[in-house]
């Protein structure tokens, strides 16, 4: 079930990425625990910081956080 949800928010982060639309959907998958070690989200892999800022964020922020995202999704 990981690999899928890591596969499908890799997927989410390829089409946002390279589609140019005004609005950047958020990533949240309401899988909210946050990692002890990595301090990322579980489901998401924002940190808090970008969590909390993402209401606030303009397309380009929002778009800088999907490329974090999706460097940080391990090689499946």
């Amino acid at each position: 079930e990981t690999v899928s949800r890591l596969q499908r928010l890799a997927q989410l982060a390829d089409r946002v990425l390279s589609d140019p639309q005004p609005h950047v959907p958020s990533p949240c998958v309401s899988i909210c625990s946050m990692n002890p070690v990595s301090q990322l989200c579980e489901g998401c892999l924002r940190t808090l910081n970008e969590i909390g800022d993402w209401s606030r964020a303009d397309d380009a922020q929002k778009r800088q956080v999907w490329q974090l995202i999706a460097e940080r999704i391990p090689t499946l």
